[in-house]
């Protein structure tokens, strides 16, 4: 593992932690499938701040694009989040789980995406405008 991945780990964690805590403050006011979505949002704009001030280096590239990239890489982890999610709420129960259902389903979803996320926001959202020297 390198020191990047690391402070990605890290950094997502972070953001993790707030998608996953939010998460609970929406439920008190939206359903799960809503409450799933928003959360994500707050972890998503969290790491974008700490992905960019701690992981990546600075680029010449405008911050839109840099934006831009993060929000489709994030498009992508949203579904994975919401898709392991969800189908966990279905199945947990179906398992034997009686407890904490939600809690666990959303946890898992919200770790899914975790190397798939590394790989798109460092080919995508944070490249280099130019290409590496040879």
């Amino acid at each position: 593992m390198t020191r990047q991945f690391l402070r990605f780990v890290v950094s997502g964690g972070v953001a993790a932690a707030a998608n996953y805590g939010s998460r609970f403050l929406f439920s008190e006011v939206v359903t799960f499938e809503v409450a799933v979505v928003l959360a994500y949002l707050v972890g998503m704009t969290t790491a974008f701040v700490l992905m960019r001030a701690f992981v990546f280096e600075p680029t010449s590239r405008p911050v839109k694009s840099q934006l831009a990239w993060f929000t489709i890489v994030n498009g992508v982890a949203l579904l994975q989040t919401f898709l392991v999610s969800v189908a966990l709420v279905w199945l947990l129960p179906r398992m034997g789980v009686a407890s904490h259902v939600e809690a666990l389903a959303h946890l898992a979803g919200v770790i899914t995406p975790v190397f798939t996320s590394f790989v798109g926001h460092k080919y995508l959202s944070f490249r280099s405008s130019h290409p590496p020297a040879a």
